[in-house]
């Protein structure tokens, strides 16, 4: 694992930019407020991040298969650099418009939207068989790591030296992340090129063409959609209702951050045989922070469902890494990856524009139970499936 020079490089590449990632929203929400802006315009710029992503993600997926990856991965930390740089001398000029905001967040998405099938294309080929499960483990628990330490850095600068420094900053960990990329090696062969519409429709053909695979991403959608998206709203009304408002609703989302790198080291050293049945039973946590909260649970029972929660997302993802590593071909993976974010991810933004709503028109608890119950039978319905079950771990010899 550690021997591979391009995991090496794209380990410290990730927590690099993570670093500034996590840290960038609280820079950009305080920046838009201290200009005099509103809440709205906030979800704006935040919208505006994801919106191109969501676009234009088959298309990375085309080009980052075929492209060397580590060239996609560095030209989008380039762009990345860049909007966040002019978003920055934007801040520190004190000429704030949302439009202008709104236009960087753009650019960024749309480098997300080739970064991200590139990035999980190269880790896939960047180890062998033997050493994926504990590779994807560690790799993920980086990230998680240096999310956590980049949202709480984020806030104390911010809050000592202003919201351009932290652009700044973030800017400077995407240009570190581009020249880490630099240094990779190419991973295989150009491929020849077909065309943008018959690769795109060979991309779809295969993601269709396993059912295990559009089944989980369906499930996943669902849970995403409700255990993570609608939880933001309904999780933060509740805490607001129940509790001590936005500090209890801080300790609880960190217990969640730690149950992340929790999950990721216990799969550093667990194997389960049985791949998919164990990553997506582990989805199920997801739905006990909601249904604590609809039961009135105390405070402290709250925080051990989100850490619970957040375990569970770190098994989910190893098995499900290692899955797609075993039975993908490497020449088509930056595709499926590609539909694979977007059905996983593209329900999310839905489920939290519709949780506020639900909320007030049957209620706080009976939309947090309904939430918990379809999260619930979205994974049995899952787990009924023989091509989820028959997934199990091969032999570890190289693809």
């Amino acid at each position: 694992m550690w021997r591979s020079r391009n995991y090496r490089l794209q380990f410290a590449s990730a927590v690099v930019s993570a670093l500034g990632t996590a840290a960038a929203p609280v820079a950009m929400a305080f920046a838009i407020l201290y200009a005099g802006g509103s809440g709205t315009a906030v979800g704006l710029v935040s919208a505006a991040g994801t919106v191109p992503a969501v676009l234009f993600f088959a298309i990375g997926g085309v080009v980052a298969d075929r492209l060397p990856r580590h060239l996609v991965i560095v030209a989008a930390n380039l762009v990345s650099a860049l909007a966040q740089a002019l978003f920055a001398l934007v801040v520190f000029t004190e000429s704030v418009k949302v439009w202008q905001l709104v236009v960087f967040a753009a650019v960024n998405g749309l480098a997300i939207a080739f970064r991200m099938p590139a990035t999980e294309g190269l880790l896939m080929r960047s180890v062998d068989r033997a050493d994926a499960s504990k590779a994807f483990a560690l790799f993920r628990t980086g990230l998680n790591g240096a999310q956590v330490a980049g949202a709480a850095l984020g806030g104390v600068l911010v809050a000592g030296f202003g919201p351009g420094w932290v652009l700044a900053l973030d800017a400077a960990t995407f240009l570190v992340a581009a020249g880490l990329g630099v240094l990779m090696e190419v991973d295989g062969h150009l491929r020849k090129r077909t065309g943008l519409r018959t690769e795109l429709r060979e991309g779809r053909t295969e993601f269709a063409g396993r059912r295990w695979l559009w089944s989980v991403v369906g499930q996943f959608a669902v849970v995403n959609a409700l255990g993570v998206g609608a939880f933001a709203v309904l999780g933060a009304l509740a805490a607001h209702a129940k509790f001590n408002g936005a500090a209890d609703w801080g300790f609880i989302l960190s217990c969640d951050a730690a149950g992340m790198i929790l999950g990721g080291l216990l799969m550093v050293r667990l194997r389960p045989k049985r791949l998919l049945v164990s990553g997506t039973s582990a989805a199920l946590l997801l739905a006990l922070p909601l249904a604590a909260f609809a039961a009135s649970a105390p405070l402290l029972v709250i925080c051990a469902a989100s850490l619970l929660a957040g375990v569970g997302v770190e098994i989910f993802s190893v098995n499900w890494l290692t899955t797609l590593r075993q039975e993908v071909p490497h020449d088509k993976f930056s595709r499926v990856a590609a539909y694979e974010a977007l059905g996983s991810f593209g329900l999310t933004p839905l489920g939290a524009a519709a949780a506020g709503p639900a909320a007030d028109k049957i209620g706080l608890d009976r939309t947090l139970w309904c939430a918990t119950g379809v999260i619930v039978a979205a994974t049995a319905a899952v787990l009924a499936l023989p091509d989820v079950r028959r997934i199990r771990r091969t032999a570890d010899s190289p693809k």
